[in-house]
């Protein structure tokens, strides 16, 4: 019996392993992979073609992107922009739909789908849609403006750092409020209808039931949904390039697009590629996010002993 039982483990540990098996190589190939590569080639000029050998250079990839790269810095101060407008809007928003659906008024299963399906559309996509929409020739948005007698004449979002990074802010909260809006769905209906029960008996007004009650029960979902949100704005590059390309003159990169164009040139004459830069790029990006995510962790415990 002992035997038999003891081959039946080693059986289950078997499935287990090959069950597993493709999350590990999945996990090697494009995360191990790609890091080690990277940790390669940040010393040298490397332009991934065999004609030109790869340079060493040192630490000095390191030393032009922070020093040197204006560009750079640039793109970074664009994507907190985003990150940053992005929470103080579409937390809000997110919550304020997720009380109304909560309440199961007529036809709030509607609108939790309505809310939701930009989630499932690709970003590009998106992008391209709100481009068409926001076109400075036919754009619909410009002829329903000049129409109603806002504008005189068509307006060129697209032509200025400040319209075009609103738009694409509009982008991303559009596509991404409605499954922040089911996290807090989620959250509210894990709350016991009986704390809001006995604290109206005892008197307390709905403000303060929301503050007292509402809020601390939805901080662990809240801090879950502004890591992501902050962590998914600091990665976003698809609908940028898809919108604007970094146009114009460049004011409208984001981090990740500066760096993807140093790994791939995007149709540029007498440029190569520099994948050793773009590498420390990736590196610095990376400790910047990690900082950023264990100062956040360290805030969020707070938090929590603070509740």
């Amino acid at each position: 019996m002992i035997k038999k039982r003891k081959v039946d483990l080693i059986g289950s540990h078997t499935q287990e392993f090959f069950m597993l098996l493709p999350f590990f190589i999945g996990f090697l190939t494009f995360t191990i992979y790609p890091i080690l590569w990277a940790l390669r080639w940040v010393l040298f000029d490397y332009s991934g073609s065999p004609a030109i050998p790869p340079y060493f250079l040192g630490l000095d990839n390191f030393a032009r992107a922070i020093f040197r790269d204006r560009e750079f810095w640039r793109s970074m101060s664009n994507t907190f922009y985003l990150a940053f407008m992005k929470l103080i809007i579409e937390l809000p928003l997110a919550l304020v739909l997720a009380f109304f659906v909560n309440n199961k008024v007529k036809g709030s299963s509607t609108l939790r789908v309505i809310y939701f399906l930009p989630t499932v559309f690709s970003m590009a996509i998106i992008g391209l849609v709100f481009t068409i929409l926001f076109s400075a020739y036919n754009g619909i948005v410009n002829s329903f403006l000049v129409g109603i007698g806002i504008l005189e004449q068509n307006f060129n979002f697209f032509g200025s750092r400040w319209s075009a990074m609103n738009i694409i802010l509009l982008v991303s909260i559009w596509s991404t409020f409605g499954i922040n809006m089911i996290y807090f769905l989620m959250g509210l209906q894990n709350i016991p209808n009986e704390l809001y029960e006995c604290a109206t008996l005892d008197g307390a007004s709905g403000p303060r039931q929301f503050f007292s009650i509402t809020i601390p029960l939805l901080a662990p979902v809240m801090q879950m949904i502004i890591m992501l949100s902050v962590i998914g704005t600091m990665r976003i590059n698809d609908v940028v390039l898809v919108m604007t390309n970094g146009q114009p003159g460049g004011t409208t990169e984001v981090a990740m697009t500066h760096i993807l164009k140093f790994f791939f040139n995007f149709g540029g004459i007498g440029q190569r590629r520099q994948l050793g830069y773009g590498s420390a790029l990736t590196i610095i990006m990376g400790v910047i996010l990690a900082i950023m995510t264990l100062t956040y962790l360290k805030l969020s415990k707070r938090m929590k002993s603070a509740y």
